[in-house]
């Protein structure tokens, strides 16, 4: 028993240092002349490894150069998520560029309308486009926020802030728009959307959220009622100071009061307070970046939730809520 135990804690010690899985560092060790372990039946409930990301913030809308520079770094992170063996990369609220109100503002020195035409837009769809081709090469599934327009759309009036989700060929899979805007994005910079997203990998469904709809408990309950087994929330974290892990906070709540796993990914300025993570079901980290403010990104196995139960029962009980028939 104590050499099992040994050896176990080995396995462990190289997954933790690599970011491969239990299984993977398990098959690496096993692989070395002489090293065996005690079988044991084999787990058919599907796995995905997720990871998720900080990123360093930019706010000037018209730096070309920075934004060359933020893609960089995601495909960066992306390499380094695709060599931790993560089949999904979760990162930020409008990852290339997250543009300030006042520096955005149709007139100087005020909050404004919004001109958009100060948004490097050339620069940052030429950054979409080769994260695309990255995803492609590397055959990672990225979730990643970008302001954007609608399809068919020219790029005139307000875009929507969207979360876009690429899939293994680099395709746009989905595109989610943000619905739940804060006063300033709604009074001055964007378009709302008006529905949620769901898509599917491996046999596990994901949500999109962002901005500040971590805030919102029925954006998650909604969620969960699809069927959703791990929410997505991408953020560029709180305006106001001190208020770091208010989103951080309530997220992991969403994750416990819903039994959903829950990806925050956040903007690297906020990590030192509430830095990027993976909650599981129960509410509680299991996965987080660094507390410091730089990119980086962290890794979780997560499973689908259970189907029947109390998480049927606990649907039963919010619809009953909400149509009034519970009394």
């Amino acid at each position: 028993m104590t050499a099992n135990r040994a050896f176990k804690k080995r396995v462990r010690a190289r997954a933790a240092q690599t970011g491969e899985s239990y299984t993977a560092a398990l098959r690496h060790i096993r692989s070395e002349t002489g090293a065996t372990v005690p079988t044991t039946p084999p787990d058919l409930t599907p796995t995905l490894r997720l990871a998720v990301g900080q990123t360093t913030p930019l706010t000037d809308p018209g730096d070309v150069a920075a934004m060359r520079a933020r893609g960089a770094e995601i495909r960066d992170l992306m390499q380094r998520a695709h060599d931790g063996g993560a089949r999904l990369l979760h990162l930020p609220e409008a990852a290339l560029c997250f543009p300030s109100k006042t520096l955005l503002s149709s007139v100087p020195g005020e909050v404004a309308e919004s001109d958009w035409t100060r948004f490097a837009w050339d620069a940052h769809d030429t950054e979409i486009q080769a994260i695309r081709i990255h995803a492609g090469r590397l055959g990672l599934w990225t979730v990643v926020g970008a302001p954007t327009y609608l399809p068919g759309r020219p790029p005139s009036g307000r875009p929507r802030l969207s979360t876009l989700v690429i899939d293994p060929s680099g395709t746009l899979a989905a595109r989610y728009d943000e619905r739940l805007l804060s006063r300033t994005k709604q009074t001055y910079m964007y378009e709302a959307g008006s529905a949620g997203v769901t898509f599917a990998i491996h046999g596990l469904t994901f949500g999109c959220l962002s901005g500040l709809e971590g805030l919102f408990g029925d954006v998650f309950s909604d969620y969960e009622a699809e069927g959703v087994d791990c929410a997505l929330y991408s953020t560029a974290g709180p305006s106001d100071p001190g208020a770091e892990d208010s989103l951080a906070s309530s997220a992991v709540v969403a994750a416990r009061q819903n039994g959903l796993w829950v990806s925050y990914a956040v903007h690297a300025d906020k990590a030192p307070d509430a830095p990027a993570g993976i909650s599981s079901p129960e509410g509680r980290w299991v996965s987080r970046c660094p507390e410091e403010a730089r990119p980086a990104v962290t890794f979780a196995d997560i499973q689908p939730r259970p189907e029947g139960g109390p998480r049927e029962w606990r649907r039963s009980m919010l619809q009953a809520h909400r149509n009034g028939t519970n009394r």
